[in-house]
């Protein structure tokens, strides 16, 4: 085993893993306590992930409404130095293995993109059939041997297998042993490598058309319709015997791909497309100084001229 599949837990790389995590980061009481005692707090984190004795702490709760009510769970800054050192550590060995249409929480895609990669979709295969999907409640619904299992096929430094197994534990959603926090810098790349099991029978078992995925949303471009009826069949037995998750039944839908399609907050054809009203909603209620360039980059490539006044109309009314 190479150098480059060990994990780095030497203290210069707990302080790289800091300087990662606190970038961009508000400045919270919790922050300002652990800036004063750093070096300590460094020192001692470092002593006990070499000695074997590091033990996740507890998390913080709290609710979101994101077009739907979610759980926010937040673990403390020491765990979430941890948590970097894991993804810092994960993504190299695992981002080359996942197929070029998984565009969430990785380099260089993104939410736009995909959108963007849809809509060439949608023009590429203008006859087809679009059946489009989403898991029920994937972060709630993770089964932890499954992942870890998963995991071992990579990961063979029995530090870092510890150190995984020590985050995938500290929590529990309607069951012992299920369940990820959203809050987590790792449930990014765990979702990925979960569902690459996913994509994998997708791409190169079922090879419809086109297949794109975006967390846990996805869409499969066939011809045949009745082709696609399998291909979904086959997919929701995979899902609940493999990875023992199970599809959204409102979102679990064919439709022709004339017809056009509403998927990740947009709704597509092949001739254009537009925000859907509940992401102009959606932006009303987070529009501040912040991220009001962000929003004016969805906008500008998704939205129409009225909607750009619109967001212009509403900036000034933020900043009287």
């Amino acid at each position: 085993m190479g150098s480059e599949e060990l994990i780095d837990l030497g203290l210069s790389n707990i302080w790289k893993a800091w300087f990662a995590f606190r970038k961009g980061k508000r400045m919270s009481d919790e922050m300002h306590e652990f800036q004063y005692h750093l070096e300590s707090r460094l020192f001692e984190l470092h002593k006990d992930l070499n000695e074997g004795t590091y033990k996740h702490g507890n998390y913080r709760h709290f609710m979101v409404c994101d077009n739907k009510r979610r759980e926010i769970s937040v673990s403390p800054i020491r765990d979430r130095i941890v948590h970097r050192l894991l993804y810092d550590y994960l993504v190299p060995i695992w981002d080359k293995t996942f197929i070029y249409d998984a565009w969430s929480c990785r380099k260089g895609k993104g939410l736009l993109g995909a959108i963007e990669r849809t809509h060439q979709f949608l023009k590429s295969y203008p006859n087809s059939y679009i059946w489009r999907s989403d898991v029920q409640k994937f972060f709630d619904n993770v089964d932890q041997r499954v992942l870890f299992e998963l995991l071992k096929r990579r990961v063979r430094d029995r530090r870092a297998l510890l150190l995984i197994r020590e985050v995938l534990k500290s929590h529990s959603t309607h069951a012992e042993g299920v369940g990820m926090p959203i809050g987590n810098l790792t449930s990014q790349i765990f979702s990925n490598i979960y569902l690459n099991e996913l994509d994998r029978l997708v791409k190169y078992e079922l090879k419809p058309q086109a297949y794109l995925r975006y967390g846990d949303d996805f869409v499969l471009f066939e011809a045949d319709e009745k082709k696609l009826e399998n291909m979904k069949a086959v997919t929701a037995e995979f899902l609940s015997e493999e990875l023992k998750l199970t599809l959204h039944s409102k979102n679990n839908l064919i439709v022709k791909a004339r017809h056009g399609l509403k998927f990740l907050g947009t709704q597509l054809w092949s001739s254009g497309r537009r925000l859907s009203k509940r992401n102009k909603i959606r932006i009303t209620s987070r529009l501040n100084p912040r991220n009001t360039p962000s929003y004016h980059g969805v906008i500008s490539k998704h939205g129409n001229e009225k909607m750009q006044k619109w967001l212009n109309w509403r900036v000034h009314m933020l900043m009287d």
